[in-house]
């Protein structure tokens, strides 16, 4: 009977350690991982190119022009070129208006984002049905929240959202991305709490699986402009 207690309690030991070797290895490859520093992500982005988004919906293409807003085109082409689109949520979907995505899944990874602002962009787009834009807090505040627009929303152009890309592949499938919760996810709480928060409290809601660069159409080589 001893040695059975014994037993148990060395099996107990060993699966704890080998749960901390888990945890303290999702930690370091968070860490480590390229989008885990904002400023090292700065890479200029092509005057064209293509991002395809895998989702528990199906795939859907954008296509982004980096002349129509190029700080907020940079900045997207960085965090998917990093892997930063990786099980991260629609948390925000309003039928006939937008839906809105880009707060980490993982709070340390969002605490490094929070304060990486980029400046705002002169509105050269227009907010039509399925354009991609920063959503912001107020002027110069856009990090890495975006949405997509169900409808014309032009009415936003004047409040300085600029566009930089459109869906041009799939709009089919963004129609569908779950819109049960509307508004209700509060942002604070992503931000604190994640995924975790999220799938306790809204386990139907869609995600990104993944999003790469699909196409891209650098500059010319005699083009002398700078990052």
């Amino acid at each position: 009977m001893e040695n059975c207690a014994a037993m148990k309690t060395l099996n107990l030991i060993l699966a704890f350690g080998l749960l901390a070797a888990v945890v303290a290895a999702k930690a370091q490859d968070t860490k480590s991982a390229a989008y885990a520093d904002p400023a090292k992500l700065t890479e200029k982005a092509p005057e064209t190119f293509k991002a395809q988004f895998d989702t528990t919906k199906g795939k859907f293409v954008v296509e982004i022009t980096r002349a129509l807003a190029p700080t907020g085109a940079d900045r997207f082409y960085n965090l998917v070129k990093s892997g930063y689109f990786k099980d991260l949520a629609f948390f925000r979907v309003v039928p006939g208006f937008m839906v809105q995505f880009g707060i980490h899944g993982d709070p340390n990874i969002s605490a490094k984002w929070r304060e990486a602002n980029i400046p705002d962009d002169a509105v050269k787009g227009s907010n039509t049905r399925g354009t991609i834009t920063f959503a912001t807090a107020g002027p110069n505040t856009r990090t890495t929240q975006l949405f997509i627009n169900f409808g014309n929303n032009t009415f936003l152009d004047g409040q300085g959202f600029s566009p930089f890309g459109k869906v041009v592949e799939g709009m089919d499938v963004v129609d569908k991305i779950n819109s049960e919760y509307g508004e209700t996810p509060n942002q604070g709480q992503i931000q604190m709490e994640g995924n975790d928060y999220l799938k306790k409290n809204f386990p139907n809601l869609d995600y990104i699986k993944s999003a790469t660069i699909v196409a891209t159409e650098l500059p010319a080589k005699n083009d002398k402009q700078t990052p």
